[in-house]
């Protein structure tokens, strides 16, 4: 009997991601660069612990900034809408609910925000751009009008026990454990849902979604519901990972997130990206970071060497886009 035809595109979805692999070695060449330069620093528990704590707090943020952008958008304010959440979860809540109220007060700011971008973009017709850089200014203001630039240090046990460095959940740190199921999730949902095929139809061709019967408006609005959601979580872990709220936290965050899936493979115009590619792209940078700081480069240098790499990651996708 003659073997069974495969459907189409099955070989293609069997065939490995080059991006991804070529990411994979990126990384591991970073490693080898880590192990030669700074063996005893570099290779220790207490810094790759920190390096994965790191990437998680900007990992979060990365996955919901790379379904706003798969989706056709992009989304400035993440890193103030981190500052905001963490100051009003730690100084609104004023630490009376404890753990569960910091929780739930960082989710709802976080969610507030990314509704108001997404009524924006959706229902007003600004555009991303600029309706996510007036969130950026008006969320940082408002941080730092309600911390009045002080920091504000969180006092619930349960919250900074999560923090301690040999707290372990299921044999992981808890803050690595919640970006791996925020991972696992994301993926999910960009691979296995309607939801996920709406993101890449709405990226990819707005008005061929919109006649194939796609609510182009309301899918835009769901993607910065969810880029907010995710910032209301790094806020959490922010807290936790500090134990303090500022008005300066998530500096940089939109930068760093939006490099990070754009060199883990996601389009910027949209209609194509990986969360995979987008956790390796976050890794990638974090190490380097980490590399940047032990071998005492200042952070301006850091900051050059991040937009070199924005730059060479859009001009390789401008070769490969058709």
């Amino acid at each position: 009997m003659p073997p069974a035809k495969e459907a189409p595109g099955t070989r293609a979805r069997r065939r490995p991601d080059i991006r991804n692999l070529s990411l994979l070695g990126v990384l591991a060449a970073l490693v080898l660069v880590g192990a030669l330069t700074k063996p005893e620093q570099f290779l220790s528990v207490q810094n790759l612990q920190l390096v994965l704590t790191q990437a998680s707090v900007i990992g979060v943020v990365t996955v919901g900034v790379t379904f706003v952008i798969i989706g056709g958008g992009i989304d400035l304010s993440v890193g103030a809408m981190v500052a905001l959440a963490t100051v009003w979860a730690t100084t609104v809540a004023t630490q009376q609910f404890g753990l569960s109220g910091i929780l739930l007060c960082a989710l709802c700011v976080g969610l507030g925000c990314g509704l108001v971008n997404g009524l924006l973009v959706s229902l007003g017709g600004i555009v991303p751009f600029i309706a996510t850089l007036a969130m950026l200014a008006s969320a940082r203001g408002l941080a730092l009008q309600i911390s009045d630039g002080r920091t504000q240090v969180v006092s619930v046990d349960p919250v900074l026990a999560l923090g301690r460095r040999d707290a372990y959940l299921l044999g992981i740190p808890p803050i690595v454990l919640v970006f791996a199921v925020v991972t696992v999730i994301g993926w999910l949902l960009l691979n296995r849902t309607t939801f996920g095929r709406r993101t890449v139809a709405v990226g990819g061709n707005p008005e061929a979604a919109r006649l194939a019967g796609i609510d182009v408006r309301r899918q835009r609005l769901l993607l910065y519901l969810l880029s907010g959601l995710c910032c209301g979580i790094a806020a959490f872990l922010l807290i936790v990972l500090t134990g303090s709220g500022q008005n300066t936290n998530g500096n940089l965050y939109e930068l760093d997130a939006i490099a990070a899936a754009i060199i883990g493979g996601t389009l910027l115009s949209g209609g194509r990206g990986t969360i995979t590619g987008s956790v390796l792209g976050v890794l990638v940078f974090t190490t380097i970071t980490n590399l940047f700081a032990l071998n005492n480069l200042e952070t301006a240098v850091q900051q050059i060497a991040k937009g070199a790499i924005i730059v060479a990651a859009v001009l390789v996708q401008k070769g490969r886009t058709p």
